[in-house]
């Protein structure tokens, strides 16, 4: 069965193909201002289990998920720790953060995490040539692109020129031709109200203004839309196979992306679009910015990855995703039924009652019809909510044929764990018969335990030795940052 996806474009299930030997996936990153939460993971944890399918299926994944590291929420963010001087500062903080979260939650690593600010120059040569091609204007020192110059505009979210709302700061409306047009650059600093609005502490002085780069009409800052077309085609080329995000990006900036890239090269942007349903906490969305969040690293800690990629497996990647007591408890329950029936199957295989001349006609069915089905739903637009159906239907065939006494078939036995390894392993990110998080969560506690030293000897005014052992630290692989609120670490 070949694999099937929604287009988001064309509104169709559609049949999957790569446009060469790789498949070409970029996925819309986050923009790192504060801590991620589990809203923001779902996106991750679907494009994971889209990039393991398609490795499993054979493909060569030229997977790159993008980190926008320069935005006004950023910006509002400097001043808030003494260390956090700049805008890069915060940005670096929460860009190592994102990336200590996804190891966290055992995502198939990235090729490229392209960062904005190392593409301005690309950046700044696809707005040129947007000017140069008559879809874009520049306007005191800001640059905007003329929507009514792409015949296209509208296509992905289905909306005519004439109904789209002024985009843009307020301040803009002056400097465009028409409302819908949206900035490419913008001349100057950040917006002062812009960060005035996503303030979290009390400031004395002027706003920060953020960074800014020279161009062609002067300093100023890239547009958020422009960014993502920049980065995917330096690393990916003019057009994807697959661009993946959240439904709340198809417009404007999936729509902007399209237009700008496509009036830029003249080629299809992406063949496949593909949106994530949001988090849902309560009634309302899982956003930083309503304060109704999860972070990942709180989540880690309490409910361990396995049931956290239990969770987002239960729910097709294009439906809301309620996040609840329930619904976390309810994974709970199917991790550890999975769990049982692995270990279950791994104890009789490797005991002597396991035969390999035993056979369970009724055991061996069940697999083969769970590998027919796992692969089914997988390549019927990747339902892993199906696919791990068949995971439990394998972990009930174990412990029945383990309830009816030995002899045990030793060869079902085996094929039923290479089915939990295969399937929900390599394909779903769960890790059976993993000694590795004991390992990290032993590793963590010495460090935090160097840390307490290293915090107690400088309280007793011994830097040097502190410093020696900071040094340590970073010598094994270990980057300690000094904070208002203590020591924080990553693993390089």
């Amino acid at each position: 069965m070949t694999l099937s996806l929604t287009d988001t474009l064309s509104g169709e299930r559609e049949p999957f193909e790569a446009s060469g030997d790789s498949v070409l996936l970029y996925v819309c990153g986050l923009t790192v201002s504060d801590d991620p939460h589990l809203g923001h993971a779902r996106l991750w944890a679907q494009a994971d289990i889209l990039h393991r399918w398609l490795a499993h299926e054979g493909y060569d994944v030229r997977h790159v998920e993008n980190v926008t590291d320069v935005n006004e929420k950023i910006t509002a963010r400097v001043g808030e720790r003494e260390e956090w001087e700049t805008e890069a500062d915060v940005a670096r903080h929460y860009t190592n953060e994102v990336l200590d979260q996804m190891r966290n939650l055992n995502l198939l690593r990235a090729e490229v995490y392209p960062r904005v600010s190392e593409h301005v120059p690309e950046i700044v040569d696809l707005v040129e040539t947007l000017i140069e091609q008559g879809h874009a204007y520049e306007s005191n020192g800001s640059v905007y692109f003329d929507v009514t110059s792409f015949e296209e505009y509208g296509k992905l979210s289905n909306q005519e020129i004439e109904a789209v709302e002024e985009q843009g700061d307020p301040d803009e409306r002056s400097e465009k031709r028409n409302p819908a047009d949206f900035a490419l650059w913008k001349a100057g600093g950040v917006d002062a109200d812009a960060v005035e609005e996503h303030r979290k502490h009390e400031h004395d002085g002027p706003l920060p203004e953020g960074q800014t780069w020279e161009s062609p009409w002067g300093e100023g800052r890239p547009g958020w839309h422009i960014e993502c077309s920049a980065m995917s085609m330096t690393h990916l080329g003019e057009t994807l196979d697959i661009h993946m995000g959240g439904q709340d990006l198809v417009f404007p900036h999936h729509e902007n992306e399209i237009a700008q890239s496509e009036a830029a090269t003249g080629q299809r942007f992406a063949n496949h679009w593909l949106h994530v349903g949001f988090m849902q906490a309560g009634s309302e969305k899982m956003s930083s910015s309503l304060g109704n969040y999860f972070t990942v690293a709180d989540a880690v800690r309490e409910f361990g990855v396995n049931v956290l990629r239990t969770f987002y497996a239960s729910a097709e990647y294009r439906s809301q995703q309620a996040y609840t007591e329930e619904t976390i408890e309810e994974a709970r329950r199917r991790w550890e039924r999975l769990e049982r029936a692995y270990e279950t199957a791994v104890e009789h295989a490797d005991g002597a009652d396991a035969l390999t001349k035993t056979e369970d006609g009724e055991f061996r069915d069940g697999l083969a019809a769970a590998r027919a089905g796992f692969e089914a739903a997988m390549n019927d637009d990747l339902n892993a909510r199906e696919a791990m159906a068949e995971l439990l239907e394998v972990a009930t065939a174990v412990n029945r044929h383990v309830e009816a006494g030995a002899p045990y078939d030793y060869q079902a036995l085996r094929e039923s764990i290479e089915f939990f390894e295969e399937y929900g392993g390599d394909v779903l990110g769960l890790q059976f018969g993993d000694v590795t998080a004991g390992e990290a969560e032993i590793a963590e506690s010495l460090v935090e335990l160097v840390l307490d030293v290293r915090e107690a000897e400088r309280d007793a005014g011994n830097y040097e030795r502190a410093d020696d052992l900071r040094d340590r630290l970073e010598a094994l692989g270990v980057e300690v940052e000094d904070g208002d609120d203590g020591p924080t670490y990553r693993f390089d």
